[in-house]
């Protein structure tokens, strides 16, 4: 009776036709390890047998095909299960499965060696702690924030115009555009009645009056 196979859920098969090789990751981080290649001696055999079955065809065509069902690397075989226990004994001490998730994770970043479970169930309390901090500072100064006069005299009720009517460019403030001195007003105020005229108006639609100059 054959040895059973260890395996795990968080592997890709990255073998191709001239060998054997896995790839693990961490069911958390997502870090992980690749196995080391392991070269199968018999993909020589079977380009040779390949070459000469294409080259003469018949019974030695046949030997070819055979020899490519044999070692397709997408089936089992004797030598892929023994290749993926060796890569599974290779791997296996970097990784933790955690008792009360059941996740495979990596012991450098995930495990909590302390209580024996991944970060996510058991997290590591000077971690945990120092994210918390950092939240609360978030949040305090937030809250402080809120008592804060930030704006000054600054004009809140007159529309904000972000870039020049005239020339386009981008405006910082104030009333005047910095690039070619244009108002940056949208409204144009009557000087004879004050009523507001919409920017580039030559005369108050209210009382007649010019609004040049």
């Amino acid at each position: 009776m054959s040895d059973l196979v260890p395996f795990t859920d968080n592997f890709n098969d990255l073998s191709n036709a001239d060998g054997y090789q896995f790839e693990f990751r961490c069911e958390r981080c997502g870090n992980g390890y690749r196995s080391a290649f392991r070269r199968d001696p018999r993909a020589a055999g079977q380009k040779l047998a390949r070459g000469l079955g294409n080259l003469f065809g018949g019974s030695l065509y046949e030997i070819s095909s055979m020899a490519d069902r044999l070692l397709d690397r997408g089936t089992n075989s004797p030598a892929k299960d023994e290749a993926l226990r060796a890569a599974t004994a290779e791997i296996a001490p970097r990784f933790h499965q955690c008792r009360a998730c059941s996740d495979w994770v990596c012991g450098d970043v995930c495990w909590n060696d302390a209580v024996g479970q991944c970060v996510r169930c058991s997290p590591i309390a000077t971690e945990e702690l120092a994210q918390l901090q950092a939240e609360a500072r978030r949040r305090q100064m937030q809250e402080r924030l809120e008592t804060v006069d930030l704006l000054g005299g600054m004009d809140l009720k007159t529309q904000s115009q972000p870039r020049c009517a005239a020339c386009g460019a981008q405006s910082h403030g104030g009333k005047f555009c910095g690039e070619c001195g244009s108002p940056l007003a949208v409204v144009a105020a009557c000087r004879g009645c004050g009523t507001d005229n919409p920017a580039g108006a030559k005369f108050c639609a209210e009382c007649g009056t010019s609004l040049a100059g």
